[in-house]
């Protein structure tokens, strides 16, 4: 069987608008970053301001990973029949908007609605935006082209984040919601002037998009995203509350902190991106029990100042290198339903969000302390490892198709 991604026309100003149009995707992306991980450098002042505990604070996060999970499949699916420059438009519109009534949210009721609310489009803009860029370019550069998208999440957390947490901290934690509005607008922007427009495929249609969910394949793929990374947030959701109460480092330097995880996604996610182009089954085997070895490490390392930054970048970096692969991987599991596909990564990926908060939360909870979320993660991994190889296995018995 072959893609059945139609490619677009050659943009006249060749390899230049391409990289301007991976540029303006990547936006969205910085944009989604900020929104999703400052909130949990600025735990505490959110707290404080609602007059809630730690988890309830924990389930805004939570609300938001739940928005992800249901939007991205029924976005998507919905959205089948649309040029997809014209879906990645409208879901900006969307991210953007509902951001900015999270800003304006009175109490802690309005603001999980809203939370779930900003959370619906994610995971369908990153799909979508993962099949463009991968259709602007060679197949043998699809790894690349979909961690240039991704690499506008990762980056958020050295600038966004770091200077989001900076300003809620500073001028107040509702500020962050008035700023990723105002990226959202400037992603739109960018998609309207240098993303190629790509017309709709013929036998493009709702049912054909959801025929991706027939594959045990796609199903494999999305379980080693949920239950592989969810120590990857089971750890990030309680990070301040981890430097602060283990670490002994004074809040004033959670955004270098933050700003140090995020390079480490950076880094991680250029180099998954690179050896996912090489062999994308490879990646996720070698890259899953680095996760669990860097989870234990830094369960230890995490009680001294020093060896905690340097754990910090490192366990970012470990966590980030799967993506790529993990996207690629759907792609190649569901070639005539690539947007559906691309999308239900993120979903997994916010299932393993909202999973990796709840349990972390939970054995914070039981009084096991701050290090135990990173425990709980090093398990996690490993179980998405064995839920990998499974999947290899079959695969050596019914190949994918070409």
């Amino acid at each position: 069987m072959t893609t059945t991604v139609q490619a677009p026309r050659k943009p006249k100003s060749g390899p230049t608008h391409l990289g301007l149009a991976i540029l303006a995707l990547a936006m969205g992306g910085f944009g989604i970053g900020v929104t999703e991980f400052a909130m949990m450098g600025l735990l505490k002042e959110v707290e404080l301001g609602l007059g809630i505990s730690t988890p309830e604070a924990g389930h805004l996060i939570s609300a938001y990973a739940l928005g992800v999970v249901i939007g991205a499949p029924v976005l998507a699916a919905v959205g089948a029949k649309l040029p997809r420059k014209h879906l990645a438009l409208g879901l900006m519109l969307f991210f953007s908007i509902a951001n900015l009534t999270s800003f304006i949210a009175p109490d802690y009721g309005s603001m999980l609605v809203s939370r779930f609310a900003a959370g619906l489009p994610h995971g369908a803009f990153f799909g979508v935006a993962a099949v463009i860029a991968a259709s602007l370019v060679a197949p043998t550069k699809r790894g690349w082209a979909i961690s240039m998208v991704m690499a506008g999440l990762t980056v958020s957390n050295v600038i966004g984040v770091p200077f989001a947490t900076w300003l809620g901290q500073t001028f107040g934690w509702r500020l962050l919601f008035v700023l990723v509005g105002a990226l959202g607008l400037v992603t739109l922007a960018l998609i309207w002037r240098f993303v190629p427009f790509q017309t709709v495929h013929a036998d493009a249609s709702i049912r054909r998009e959801l025929g991706a969910l027939k594959r045990p394949q796609v199903w494999l793929a999305l379980m080693i995203g949920i239950v592989g990374f969810g120590g990857f947030f089971a750890t990030y959701t309680y990070i301040a509350h981890t430097m602060t109460s283990v670490a002994g480092i004074p809040s004033a330097l959670l955004p270098f902190v933050v700003a140090l995880y995020g390079l480490g996604m950076v880094a991680g996610n250029i180099v998954g991106g690179r050896i996912a182009d090489k062999s994308v089954m490879g990646t996720i085997y070698r890259v899953l029990p680095a996760i669990a070895v860097a989870l234990v490490i830094y369960a230890v390392a995490v009680h001294w100042p020093w060896s905690a930054f340097v754990m910090v970048f490192v366990v970012g970096a470990a966590g980030s290198m799967l993506v790529p692969a993990l996207q690629t991987r759907l792609l190649d599991a569901s070639p005539d339903a690539p947007s559906l596909a691309s999308s239900l990564n993120h979903a997994a990926l916010n299932v393993a969000n909202a999973l990796g908060a709840f349990l972390g939360g939970l054995v914070i909870a039981w009084g096991w302390g701050y290090v135990a979320p990173a425990l709980v993660g090093a398990v996690l991994a490993v179980l998405g490892l064995g839920v990998a190889v499974l999947s290899g296995m079959l695969e050596r018995k019914k190949p994918l198709a070409a």
